[in-house]
């Protein structure tokens, strides 16, 4: 009785450590905003270009109004004559999947900078789901990994102190960008799949889908995750990918995507908030490496049984 009860009073005291360290590390990252949040009305060179730039969002926001307004147009670069918002100097391109755009709809409710900030807001709030979430992925493996995920997941620190304390989230927070709800739509593709909710991991699957680029790398995490019922979550991932792309058969858009993947999309580099998704599925890819490799070795026919 004794040696149970002392099990279970460490493993109360780990959970609290770790409860008490995703909130430090959440606490961090909100430091991080405030001192982003300045760049924000800043128009500059942004993080990674010689020209002067508007934010990452100005592509979301024109491109939500695009979308109600001059649909054809989705995807054509620059500002357009065409009524809608204009942005100094002229806003980015946008580049993602269509069904991007029905999370920005709502924003068009509000002025550019406005939208923006709230847009970042609604991110932050999405961190204590993405702590959750991570500790009950991680959590098998001891209190020292699931924190090491989670610093991954929830800051990702970097020696920047101009920068707040991770050069990936500031400048995150500075552009308007959307790698926390890329990253939050995986990590929740994930937990749902190991709750054994394999239709709702697919469609998260499918909504996280806007940025294709980052679902091919979550592909082993998917089928790790949903092994036991990989059928229903797949069809559920294929329904809403497709049908939140609907927009695609309107004419011209589904050209334009191709022209902006063509001329830009497929050289786009990795920016620094770019690794907020990708260094999520790293580590979490790391995290399940055995039961990655094990499904591997089944699809080659090498299983040794």
């Amino acid at each position: 009785m004794v040696t149970g009860a002392h099990h279970a009073l460490s493993e109360a005291t780990k959970n609290k450590i770790i409860f008490v360290g995703m909130l430090f590390l959440i606490a961090l990252n909100l430091f991080t905003f405030i001192r982003a949040y300045p760049e924000i009305f800043v128009v500059d060179s942004g993080c990674c270009s010689n020209h002067v730039l508007a934010k990452d969002f100005s592509a979301y926001y024109v491109g939500a109004w695009r979308l109600l307004h001059d649909t054809p147009n989705v995807y054509a670069p620059g500002g357009l004559s065409d009524g809608g918002p204009q942005i100094y100097p002229m806003p980015e391109s946008f580049k993602y999947l269509p069904s991007f755009l029905l999370f920005i709809l709502p924003s068009l409710l509000l002025s550019y900078q406005s939208a923006l900030v709230t847009f970042d807001i609604l991110q932050i709030l999405l961190l204590p789901a993405m702590a959750f979430m991570t500790y009950r992925l991680a959590r098998n493996k001891g209190a020292a990994i699931t924190l090491v995920i989670a610093a991954v997941v929830l800051l990702q620190p970097s020696p920047a102190p101009q920068w707040g304390l991770s050069l990936s989230y500031y400048w995150q927070w500075a552009e308007g960008q959307a790698k926390v709800l890329e990253a939050f739509l995986l990590i929740l593709t994930f937990y749902l799949g190991a709750r054994g909710m394999p239709r709702l991991s697919g469609a998260a699957f499918g909504l996280a889908a806007f940025d294709p680029r980052f679902v091919l790398i979550s592909a082993p995490l998917f089928l790790v995750y949903n092994k036991h019922n990989l059928r229903w979550s797949t069809l559920s991932a294929v329904l809403v990918g497709l049908s939140s792309n609907f927009v695609l058969l309107a004419p011209g858009v589904a050209s334009g995507l191709a022209a902006a993947t063509l001329s830009s999309g497929l050289t786009t580099p990795v920016y620094y908030y770019s690794y907020i998704p990708i260094l999520t599925v790293v580590c979490i890819s790391i995290l399940n490496a055995r039961e990655i490799a094990s499904l591997a070795r089944r699809g080659l026919h090498l299983d040794d049984g």
